[in-house]
């Protein structure tokens, strides 16, 4: 698997060396920059422009890349014993699924389900700047079963949708699922039907939405640490 670009490069060479199988070097790089990868003692080879574009479809390496283990996904039996859980459901842009990962991570997300068939996990972990590499992550599009069963192990389900409970007037749950939907189309009003409460945020200056990155920072704050 390749991914690219310096940010989640170095937090993988930091990080998670065992996982790289290559280096790519498309740049000349500054000396402290260089003393790292030296001492992560992988294979280095230097890349042209053309073939490290090619490597990176067109995006943006900025000189860095690397081939990297294919990424395990986890069960979902792996989450049910868990606090906090979040649901992605019908969000397929991995810059927003990425950024989500990312800040589930730095705030104390136990794991994330990707409510889908598939998912570009290169994508994923190149937008969560390698925090999806930290973050118990599980593939299953079967979302009306999953939450059945985690209502079954105690877990008390938030929806996030536009009319919600404001998040900052209600006591949470210590066992919660938090459902995410994407901006287009929102949570199915079946996975809503089975959820135990729909929250929201309070907005001002007659503006109706936030990035569904934003929204989910602001409320898995609150949820968490509220």
């Amino acid at each position: 698997m390749i991914v690219y670009g310096k940010q989640v490069f170095f937090y993988i060479l930091e990080k998670h060396k065992e996982k790289i199988n290559e280096i790519y070097l498309a740049k000349e790089c500054q000396k402290a920059d260089f003393t790292k990868i030296i001492k992560s003692s992988k294979k280095i080879k230097k890349l042209d422009f053309k073939t490290a574009q090619s490597l990176a479809r067109g995006g943006n390496h900025q000189g860095f890349l690397m081939d990297i283990k294919e990424f395990e996904f986890s069960a979902f039996e792996d989450l049910k014993e868990k606090d906090f859980i979040v649901i992605l459901y019908n969000i397929s842009d991995v810059g927003n699924i990425g950024a989500i990962v990312r800040s589930a991570y730095a705030l104390g997300v136990d794991g994330v389900i990707l409510a889908a068939k598939s998912v570009a996990i290169d994508g994923v972990i190149r937008s969560s700047s390698g925090a999806a590499l930290d973050m118990k992550i599980v593939l299953n599009d079967d979302i009306l079963t999953m939450i059945n069963e985690l209502k079954q192990k105690g877990f008390y389900i938030y929806a996030s949708a536009s009319g919600g409970d404001d998040i900052h007037t209600i006591k949470v749950k210590e066992k919660k699922v938090l459902i995410m939907g994407s901006e287009g189309f929102g949570i199915a009003p079946k996975i809503l039907k089975k959820s135990d409460k729909c929250v929201g945020i309070k907005m001002h200056n007659d503006f109706d939405s936030l990035n569904v990155s934003a929204a989910f920072a602001i409320l898995c704050d609150r949820m968490k640490n509220g």
